[in-house]
């Protein structure tokens, strides 16, 4: 610093210094009252205060307390090499096989207590082999949960609690999302490494509805008519809820495209219209029962047109029909080509599975066949498949 810069900033402290002391050196009498507010001033507080309230803090404000922390005790099978890969080869293996052993690890996600009799919506992968749950809400109270039910195939859990006054997250139309309009996740991001119970709030849009996301990026699962989001949703937020802004929940959070782990605004919700069906199946009968049509198709190539004397290719066959099945009774046969399941015209399997993704036994399943050069729209009841539920 230069000898003049030096002594200017040492004059203008010696001013602050002085004024401070001139100040406190100030009669009590001379001392100037403070000006009282405006009603232009008092008129502007009162609109930033206004401003800040949000649709996105009303419909946080309104969730929050019924996001809860899911904390679980996972028991997962650890192999291990005692010689640390140096011996590896066939012959070595089937001697000296690597050991196994399990060991009990802490797991963290988030849930959303949607019911007054404490019943809590997670993903199916959050308590995936737990021995223990517990869940804790943003007052502070931990309460142990129980374990209704889970379908791999949905990722979807329900969990119930036991706990006065609990507070409950009202449910919205995930049908009726619009692309645009606010999306807010409300979680408990990185679990253990923020103390604090209260959850965590980001907000962004509807990317997009009914996305369909392959399996092999996704572990296997099954995942189908999701609802996309740029809100940051990062690991922990798992189970949480995606709120609109009118403060209900519209999708429970499930997973996100990343590279290292972190957000990239590309995440993804099971829509709340679903996961409702899922938790009324689960309470009721323990488990999602698995809704079956009585039937097998098969997609139409163009070897397979010029084989059955179709046309053209595209669309579906029917190739099998169980005896006594719904597709049966309705009157579907082997060969009759699918056009349309409810209404939507079908061009593959994926459409067709999209058209009847999340349908409940009992449901009823419109098609529209080709048969003969005849078109025919028959109706089906689903029934619960042979061998149980998903």
């Amino acid at each position: 610093m230069s000898r003049r810069a030096a002594v200017a900033l040492a004059f203008a402290l010696g001013l602050a210094a002085g004024g401070v002391a001139a100040w406190g050196a100030a009669p009590r009498g001379s001392r100037p009252a403070p000006a009282p507010a405006t009603p232009a001033a008092a008129d502007r507080t009162a609109q930033i205060s206004a401003s800040r309230r949000t649709a996105i803090v009303s419909a946080a404000q309104r969730v929050s307390p019924a996001v809860v922390s899911v904390s679980v005790i996972q028991t997962r099978v650890v192999r291990t090499d005692p010689f640390g890969g140096i011996f590896r080869d066939e012959f070595f293996d089937r001697f000296y096989p690597p050991m196994e052993y399990r060991e009990q690890v802490p797991g963290i996600g988030s849930g959303v207590i949607v019911d007054r009799r404490g019943h809590v919506l997670t993903n199916e992968h959050v308590v995936r082999n737990a021995q223990e749950i517990t869940v804790t809400l943003g007052d502070g109270r931990q309460l142990p949960a129980t374990l209704l039910g889970a379908s791999a195939v949905y990722d979807l859990a329900v969990l119930r609690v036991e706990g006065d006054d609990l507070p409950v997250a009202p449910l919205g139309d995930s049908d009726g999302l619009v692309v645009g309009e606010w999306a807010i996740a409300i979680g408990n991001p990185f679990g253990y490494l923020l103390n604090d119970p209260q959850p965590t709030v980001t907000a962004g849009v509807v990317s997009a509805t009914r996305r369909d996301v392959k399996s092999e990026a996704t572990e296997g699962g099954v995942y189908k008519n999701m609802i996309q989001t740029d809100a940051a949703i990062n690991p922990g937020n798992s189970g949480g809820p995606l709120v609109n802004g009118d403060g209900e929940v519209i999708g429970i959070n499930t997973f996100i495209f990343t590279r290292g782990g972190g957000s990239l605004g590309i995440g993804f919700a099971i829509p709340i219209n679903l996961a409702r069906r899922l938790l009324d199946e689960i309470v009721t009968y323990g488990r999602v029962r698995a809704a079956w049509p009585g039937m097998q198709v098969q997609e139409v190539t163009p070897y397979l047109a010029r084989r059955l004397g179709f046309r053209e290719a595209g669309g579906l066959v029917v190739t099998r029909v169980e005896e006594g099945g719904p597709a049966a009774r309705a009157g579907v046969r082997a060969g009759d080509r699918v056009r349309a399941v409810n209404g939507t015209a079908v061009r593959n399997l994926d459409d067709a599975q999209r058209g009847i993704y999340g349908a409940a036994v009992g449901d009823r399943v419109t098609l529209e066949l080709e048969r003969g050069g005849r078109t025919l729209t028959l109706t089906l009841t689903l029934v619960e498949a042979p061998g149980g539920g998903r």
